[in-house]
């Protein structure tokens, strides 16, 4: 597992310079195995009377909106048992918090998220000669998304 702190600093100056070497040397070495497991610790200096969880600071989520466009293959490498996926997702997907039940995500929003991230990631999969969509498909399961293999020919230009 790596850890990347992301300073105060970092996030108001929306420096995503941490990320890069851990990313390259994975891609450079082998990104067709998934078991980087990254977690991102986020060092934010939040006032103790402010009730907002980190995914409802505008500065935090621009971070991550930052870190995703340059990014988008993340969510594949992200440490999903440490809970770093729904974390990661809803930075970038409108939600609501429940005590019963947890993170309760914007349904339409969190669709376009998901098919976006399909779309990209298909593709980035293919670039990099990785033909195996199961990690991908685990993800989308993950955030309640069935897909089927005939996605994936309709977009490679097989269906």
């Amino acid at each position: 597992m790596i850890t990347i702190s992301v300073s105060d600093r970092a996030i108001l100056n929306l420096d995503i310079s941490s990320i890069p070497s851990q990313l390259e040397q994975w891609l450079a070495t082998n990104p067709k195995q998934f078991d980087l497991d990254l977690k991102l610790a986020i060092d934010y200096s939040q006032d103790p009377s402010d009730p907002r969880e980190l995914s409802e600071i505008p500065e935090i989520r621009l971070w991550f909106i930052r870190l995703d466009a340059r990014y988008p293959y993340i969510p594949l490498i992200l440490d999903w048992q440490a809970g770093e996926l729904a974390r990661y997702v809803a930075m970038l997907v409108p939600h609501q918090f429940s005590r019963k039940e947890g993170i309760q995500y914007n349904p339409e929003a969190l669709e376009i998220w998901v098919m976006q991230r399909v779309f990209l990631l298909t593709d980035w999969l293919q670039s990099q000669q990785v033909q195996d969509r199961s990690r991908l498909k685990f993800m989308t399961q993950m955030l309640g998304y069935e897909l089927d293999d005939g996605l994936f020919q309709l977009l490679e230009g097989k269906g």
